[in-house]
């Protein structure tokens, strides 16, 4: 069973391989039979299945070195199951002086008992206005 703690190492965790896209911390998150969704209909092959498939296509979405900034907590903790919430910042480069655009998240993260994570789905918002 996943903690408030362990949820917020693992939302660490996550920063850490999203601003290095370091295939190894990315893999380390991920259950090896996790899924990945970038949306809660996403269905089929808009699913990334497997830790293999995380690690892809993470990997084939970078952002410039520098130029990210995620912010995330846990909002809920239910047995092995995180509500997290937080911001995604993206910045014109890595001076970080210009903000292109900014999301508000939720996450729905689902913990083996290992503490990787077996399921993952988002909610996006777009800022109207970058903060």
């Amino acid at each position: 069973m996943v903690d408030k703690a362990g949820a917020q190492r693992w939302l660490d965790k996550y920063v850490g391989a999203w601003e290095t896209y370091d295939p190894a911390a990315i893999g380390a998150l991920f259950a090896k039979d996790a899924e990945y969704r970038w949306h809660p209909w996403d269905e089929g092959d808009r699913i990334a299945s497997g830790r293999e498939a995380i690690v892809t296509a993470w990997l084939g979405n970078k952002d410039a070195p520098g130029t990210y900034v995620g912010d995330y907590r846990p909002l809920l903790v239910h047995d092995n199951t995180v509500v997290a919430v937080g911001t995604s910042r993206y910045y014109a480069d890595s001076t970080r002086r210009k903000l292109v655009r900014a999301y508000h998240n939720l996450w729905i993260i689902e913990f083996d008992d290992e503490g990787r994570c077996s399921g993952f789905t988002e909610w996006y918002m777009k800022s109207p206005k970058a903060k």
